[in-house]
């Protein structure tokens, strides 16, 4: 059991003691905090609030908007939705912020808060830590009984964001209906079976397999959608029924693909394929974060565009994306931002887009797939022992790699002529996570074998004692 507080915002297992599992005390003293940081005069806050379907979101989700209101807060419910949905509503509602329930990829057990401002973005690092400032020091204040907030459901938020989707110039509805596609699904038991049966229908999809399709939240697989957990799917799309598979991870902002015969189209190449239908159509710049696939930085060459990479995290690819006016952007774990809808990893227009690219160009999922470099990705770790100065080992392989073109914004990255590698330390782990990518599997172990080797000798040789 454990509880990880963090300025992105609060995730735990359920059940346990106060401080140590996300329980109610925990619930309630992280949205007190969080609406104290957002007021700013003494006009009553209005907050979007929605949920995944985990078993323990409903009972959360009475937590959250009991405590707003208890703030004088104006509570906007929109109920089971996905965390693009909740982001959208927040512009849409015209809100101070909003809070979504749910734990993304995490087992059933896990659930979370996750915090977004007026502009429906998850809040600064700077915003986090003052979060958890207000909680150490109970810096909150309770409304009298005649300044209690109100309670509104609204159920159309799907809606409204899907009809925004359709409304996108680059989305192609007319193509997409005379295609006659069919299209399979597994939606992990959570609120993709609402959002995305929705969509298909209203992009005209001609038929529609939905597999885990019913929003228990007793999730049928290990909810991330990774190639290992997938089997199901891959053996429908084996039976050659389907155009193309998609599958998501409780929470609708990741977007994995699976091809016509069954073969994963790759977690990574899911933000290449949607920005190479973009930069078709529209000219300006990428942003992906320091471990995702080199294949956006040669698509971005290609069409004569910028590439730049943020630190890991949605909020620093955000960030980065509104400093370089980038068309479009995400991460390489199926996380794709177009912000010309908003500035969040959203699963439901990456399927649009993607739909429309198969429609207009005629190609089919698997074509477009091998139209991209292919580049494996191996992921590693090394433990450290606690208190290790591990700004010091950072330093120590930067300058040993000076030769290259190195990157310290997050960690580490080193970038080869044939590969990189990328060193960071985990944030709630004693460890750091070693990322390599080459265009072969061996290679990239290789890069990889090599940097933990190189920690290791540090580590012998040199006395890296903890930080002073």
């Amino acid at each position: 059991m454990s509880l990880i507080k963090s300025i992105s915002g609060i995730r735990g297992t359920i059940g346990g003691k106060a401080g140590e599992n996300l329980t109610p005390l925990d619930v309630v003293n992280f949205v007190s905090a969080f609406a104290t940081l957002l007021k700013k005069d003494d006009r009553p806050l209005t907050l979007v609030v929605g949920r995944d379907a985990r078993v323990s979101g409903e009972i959360i989700n009475k937590m959250v908007c009991g405590t707003l209101q208890s703030l004088g807060v104006n509570v906007i419910d929109v109920g089971l939705s996905t965390t693009p949905t909740v982001e959208m509503a927040v512009i849409q509602q015209h809100a101070d912020g909003g809070i979504i329930l749910t734990a993304s990829h995490n087992p059933m057990h896990w659930n979370a808060l996750k915090l977004l401002n007026a502009q429906g973005e998850f809040i600064s690092a700077e915003e986090g830590k003052r979060v958890l400032e207000i909680i150490e020091k109970q810096d909150f204040e309770y409304a009298e009984v005649d300044h209690l907030g109100t309670y509104t459901l609204y159920e159309n938020a799907i809606e409204d964001h899907i009809e925004a989707i359709l409304k996108l110039d680059l989305v192609n509805v007319n193509a997409i209906k005379k295609a006659g596609f069919s299209v399979a699904l597994d939606c992990v038991n959570s609120t993709g079976g609402i959002a995305l049966p929705m969509l298909l229908k209203k992009l005209g999809v001609k038929k529609t397999r939905v597999l885990n399709g019913e929003p228990t939240g007793v999730f049928a697989h290990n909810p991330e959608p990774l190639p290992a957990h997938l089997h199901e799917i891959a053996h429908l799309m084996q039976k050659g029924d389907f155009h193309v598979g998609f599958v998501v991870d409780p929470d609708v902002d990741r977007l994995a693909i699976i091809t016509e015969d069954g073969e994963m189209f790759g977690e990574e190449y899911t933000l290449v394929a949607v920005a190479d239908y973009v930069l078709q159509h529209k000219t300006g710049n990428t942003v992906s974060n320091l471990s995702s696939t080199r294949a956006l930085k040669d698509l971005s060459k290609k069409y004569n565009v910028e590439y730049n990479a943020s630190a890991v995290g949605e909020v620093n690819v955000v960030e980065k994306m509104k400093a370089t006016e980038a068309v479009i952007g995400g991460e390489g774990n199926g996380g794709v931002i177009f912000p010309e809808l908003h500035y969040g990893r959203d699963a439901l227009v990456g399927i649009a887009l993607f739909l429309t690219y198969m429609a207009e160009s005629g190609e089919s999922c698997s074509s477009i797939r091998q139209k991209f470099p292919s580049y494996i990705i191996s992921k590693n770790k090394i433990e450290l022992r606690q208190g290790m100065n591990v700004p010091k080992i950072m330093e120590t392989i930067a300058n040993k790699y000076t030769g290259y073109e190195v990157n310290t914004i997050d960690g580490v990255k080193v970038d080869f002529d044939n590969g990189w590698v990328h060193l960071r330390p985990s944030n709630t782990e004693p460890i750091i996570r070693i990322y390599a990518e080459g265009k072969t599997e061996n290679y990239a172990d290789n890069i990889a074998t090599k940097i933990i080797s190189d920690i290791r000798e540090i580590l012998q040789t040199e006395s890296i004692s903890p930080k002073d």
